[in-house]
């Protein structure tokens, strides 16, 4: 048999009775829910920021992150609201390396996923506990999506995953927002339709049952920048690639017509020091037009305690192990400036 039966994994109602969060934790994740969905249907006119570490790879360094955000979200409370990314999987373009806590609770030991998943619940809780602040993951795994639902108020869809079926079915039965990324080609009909069936209303199988879902109002569009077959970025964050969005939002007829940018990965070709450059060019375009003020409702922004990108050779705490981070400094500093431009 070529698959080696390891350990079974607990199911999510198993997890959720180990690992219970409190009624007041989950009081104020179901304020923090409100506040983002009144983001995205245009009943607030605040700004969101999703921003944090490229991967979540250690509590202890995450929740400080966490924590120092929540001090600069009380600074900047009636421009933004500031969503921390908890990232617990990892997607590889290869399939090989670090693939997230979920996977790999310590990145120098092997994978131990029964654990991962126990990590990864852990510290969403203490996240939320010592912050207040309700975070956004990226559902990698549909399937992994049950042992964090009463903890996160975003998910967003990866390049690679949007065009799959199970995704999109999954979360047209969520009801907080998600985000679906435009795939690597850089297309735009994917993302729109990626959209549509999200919103729509569905029959499927989920967790060994036969579910139906009413569609999610509150799927949106993210901006990611794309790759050519020849490997060099594409970005689409200009005012141009925004208005031409929207035209297509326009005549869609979808509901709730939203996109946010993300200003790193392909849009900033990479390099971690471009990603302000990109959000103040994005602000700019919102100060130029209503329209496109309306429309672009937030960044994705990529950002740790430390900047940079750990070398095999190092082990340094709060310095992002996957893609390079802009530091705490330069972190802070770009959240007030946005918060200024909104």
């Amino acid at each position: 048999m070529p698959f080696g039966y390891r350990q079974r994994i607990p199911d999510a109602d198993e997890i959720l009775q180990q690992l219970p969060v409190s009624p007041r934790l989950l009081e104020v994740k179901k304020k923090r829910d409100q506040e983002i969905i009144d983001i995205i249907t245009g009943k607030s006119t605040k700004f969101l920021l999703v921003i944090g570490p490229c991967s979540a790879d250690n509590e202890d360094a995450v929740c400080e992150y966490v924590s120092l955000l929540s001090k600069l979200q009380d600074r900047v409370k009636e421009r933004l609201v500031l969503l921390p990314r908890i990232y617990t999987n990892k997607p590889r373009t290869t399939g090989i390396g670090y693939k997230g806590m979920a996977h790999q609770p310590d990145p120098n030991e092997d994978p131990n996923i029964v654990e991962g998943i126990l990590a990864i619940r852990r510290m969403h809780i203490r996240a939320l506990g010592e912050s207040g602040l309700s975070a956004s993951d990226e559902m990698l795994y549909p399937g992994n999506y049950p042992y964090l639902e009463d903890l996160l108020s975003y998910v967003a869809i990866g390049a690679r995953s949007v065009e799959n079926q199970e995704h999109r079915l999954t979360v047209s039965g969520l009801d907080i927002p998600v985000g679906m990324k435009n795939p690597m080609s850089g297309d735009m009909t994917v993302v729109i339709n990626s959209v549509r069936a999200a919103q729509s209303p569905h029959i499927f199988a989920y967790k060994g049952w036969e579910v139906d879902t009413p569609g999610n109002p509150y799927i949106h569009a993210i901006l990611r920048g794309a790759v050519t077959p020849f490997g060099r970025s594409i970005p689409n964050y200009h005012y141009e690639d925004i208005a031409h969005l929207r035209k297509i939002y326009q005549d869609s007829g979808l509901l709730n017509p939203s996109v946010i940018v993300d200003v790193s990965h392909s849009n900033s070709d990479r390099k971690f020091q471009e990603q302000p450059r990109v959000a103040y060019e994005v602000m700019n375009s919102r100060k130029y037009s209503a329209e496109i003020k309306d429309f672009v409702k937030g960044l994705m922004i990529e950002s740790y305690l430390v900047e940079g990108k750990q070398e095999p050779s190092e082990q340094v705490y709060g310095k992002s192990i996957t893609d390079a981070c802009l530091g705490w400094a330069t972190s802070e500093t770009l959240v007030l400036k946005i918060a200024d431009m909104v």
